[in-house]
């Protein structure tokens, strides 16, 4: 059994539809089971989803051809149109070459999504009963030496360098190596001691003639005192060698 071209399931394809040149190429589109009552544009469109006109395309509403990106085809055009509409073939079938590039008008197809496709006529725009696309892709684009381009990540003499990541350590105690919680040794003690009584003795000795005798005394005090700490110092040595 064979269906009427009216009611005959529509078929459209297309002889490239992948890594089609940028700079444009020419490719084979046919169909069949179209309505041949309906006069349809074969062209290369944006393509704005089902049920919406696939607008704007190349060539425009090119009724005679002439741009070679899009066909009418019409079994029953107006008058004017009988000898620039391409009629169907049996079956609602047709078979046409159409230009194919990147650019249509401002619109970039490697970006946008475009497709070949069938679509009413000038007469009924608003039928989408003829509506019918085929995706189609363009090739990558590379550089002079053949090869798609690349961001390369910085370098710096031998190193990449690289973004910092996470929180930075700071470290720990003072450039010696040693803890900045580490307690001061006795002699440091000892020492710290000597220094803070030594100006003390020396303001005394210099403000009167008595201060004299409280320099020799506080000088006393001062080796007593040393003396204490250094036996006390040798004491625990002692007891840790031992």
């Amino acid at each position: 059994m064979t269906g009427t071209p009216a009611s005959a399931a529509k078929r459209l394809s297309v002889s490239k539809t992948e890594n089609l040149s940028r700079s444009g190429e020419t490719v084979t589109v046919t169909g069949s089971g179209y309505n041949v009552e309906k006069g349809i544009y074969v062209a290369f469109c944006l393509d704005n989803g089902p049920g919406v006109l696939p607008s704007p395309c190349g060539g425009g509403a090119d009724m005679s051809g002439g741009s070679g990106s899009s066909v009418w085809i019409s079994s029953n055009p107006p008058s004017y149109g009988e000898d620039l509409a391409k009629p169907y073939g049996k079956n609602g079938s047709f078979s046409v070459s159409l230009k194919v590039s990147q650019m249509i008008g401002d619109i970039d197809c490697a970006v946008r999504g475009c497709a070949i496709v069938t679509r009413a006529d000038h007469t009924r725009t608003a039928d989408r009963s003829q509506d019918k696309r085929v995706s189609v892709r363009f090739a990558p684009e590379k550089t002079s030496g053949g090869t798609t381009t690349t961001a390369a990540p910085a370098v710096t003499g031998n190193a990449t360098t690289k973004a910092p990541t996470g929180k930075q350590t700071t470290p720990v105690g003072p450039p010696t190596g040693k803890l900045a919680t580490a307690a001061p040794s006795l002699e440091a003690a000892a020492v710290e001691q000597l220094q803070v009584a030594q100006p003390a003795l020396n303001r005394t000795s210099t403000a009167t003639p008595l201060g004299h005798w409280w320099a020799i005394g506080g000088a006393f005090l001062v080796g007593i005192l040393a003396a204490s700490l250094t036996g006390r110092v040798r004491r625990r040595r002692q007891e840790k060698t031992a």
